[in-house]
């Protein structure tokens, strides 16, 4: 028996494109198994029909496709009917070779198995949110420890706010907002990754030992110091998109463009491209809080072809006031909402300030997206 993965190619033919497009940006993979007999052909179709999978019998080789969310039960599955050891390691590789890794200082998270709870600290008295919240060392350590028993993968910690109409601060002022609450973060809690918030070369210099990760909106090719400082180093890149300078009339195409050339310029750097992340940018367009960050949202699965992770980063953004007249306080709803569509549609890692009902919003649309019915045997009735 053999599990090999069926190659999908781009061309100009329009089926080909379309089969494409279901694998890459609806993120299924096709698979051709090769039985040896058909003995198993009962129990075989029953699980493909239970999974909601197509496929197709010819002779002793189906041809499947299967939603990449779903390939470890199916994997699963097989070997309960199978028992081919062989032929679940070859599942296994096909799995492998087709998961998002992202490397990140100590870390090295695969996105592909689990979605990244991304935690916001602001150290300032100005972000848009939580400015001003955490000024003083109780209370950072305070909501550090919340944020740890929450279950939080990644703490971002944040000096300098970006902000529609944001004032600038020096350097050595965003570090001294910063380094405490990167130092005991780094010293107590090993089993957190450490993210900074900053576009600063002065700022990335000084911290770098001590985060996993830096957070640019500026993507970092703004200044070639950070660049000859990033890759002599292992941390990771969340690499924005902005658009507050720019006006467009091919939106999808055009941020197409930037990610590919931002890419290709990181990596011709000498940054492996499994340390980068990607952030599409939503709140940085020309005209704050305007439908560009609702098309936004929409084709965030457009740039699942790059396979590289997507940062999902709204909370409690201004699209709830623009149309629901929202305050912040009472924004948490809409933004579960924006946050569910993207994470269905191919965001990996959630940045958002309200940590428990994110974890309860991926928990829930998981087990629905794995809502398989296998019968009483599986220990459910």
């Amino acid at each position: 028996m053999q599990i090999t993965e069926k190659k999908v190619y781009s061309s100009d033919s329009f089926i080909d494109r379309v089969l494409s497009d279901v694998k890459t940006r609806q993120e299924n993979l096709f698979l051709n198994l090769k039985l040896d007999n058909l003995s198993k052909q009962g129990d075989l179709e029953t699980l493909f029909s239970q999974m909601d999978l197509l496929f197709e019998l010819n002779q002793e080789e189906y041809t499947l496709k299967v939603p990449e969310f779903s390939i470890n039960i199916f994997r699963e599955k097989l070997f309960e009917i199978l028992g081919d050891e062989n032929l679940d390691q070859q599942l296994a590789k096909i799995i492998q070779n087709n998961s998002i890794f992202w490397k990140a200082g100590r870390f090295k998270f695969n996105l592909s198995k689990k979605p990244l709870i991304y935690g916001i600290l602001n150290i300032t008295p100005d972000s848009f949110y939580d400015g001003g919240w955490y000024q003083n060392k109780s209370d950072i350590a305070k909501r550090i420890e919340e944020m740890i028993e929450s279950g939080v993968d990644v703490i971002e910690v944040g000096g300098q706010t970006t902000r529609p109409g944001f004032q600038e601060i020096a350097a050595s002022e965003e570090l001294d907002r910063i380094e405490s609450t990167i130092e005991l973060i780094w010293s107590k809690y090993k089993n957190v990754a450490i993210a900074v918030d900053t576009y600063k070369y002065e700022v990335m210099e000084k911290v770098i030992k001590n985060v996993d990760i830096i957070n640019d909106v500026n993507a970092f090719t703004d200044d070639q110091r950070k660049l000859e400082l990033l890759k002599q180093s292992d941390v990771g890149l969340l690499t924005m998109h902005s658009a507050r300078d720019k006006n467009y009339s091919n939106l999808t195409g055009e941020m197409k463009n930037f990610f590919e050339k931002n890419i290709d310029d990181l990596t011709k750097s000498g940054i492996d491209i499994d340390r980068i992340a990607l952030d599409q940018g939503v709140g940085y367009a020309k005209i704050a809080d305007g439908y560009q960050d609702y098309a936004m949202m929409k084709n965030i699965d457009q740039f699942n072809y790059l396979r590289r992770p997507m940062m999902v980063a709204i909370s409690r953004k201004g699209f709830g006031a623009k149309l629901f007249n929202l305050k912040k306080e009472d924004r948490l709803e809409v933004t579960l909402i924006a946050e569910a569509y993207m994470y269905l549609h191919g965001g990996r890692i959630l940045r958002v300030h309200d940590l428990n009902e994110t974890l309860q919003l991926v928990k829930m649309l998981d087990v629905i997206r794995n809502g398989y019915w296998f019968g009483e045997k599986d220990g459910i009735s």
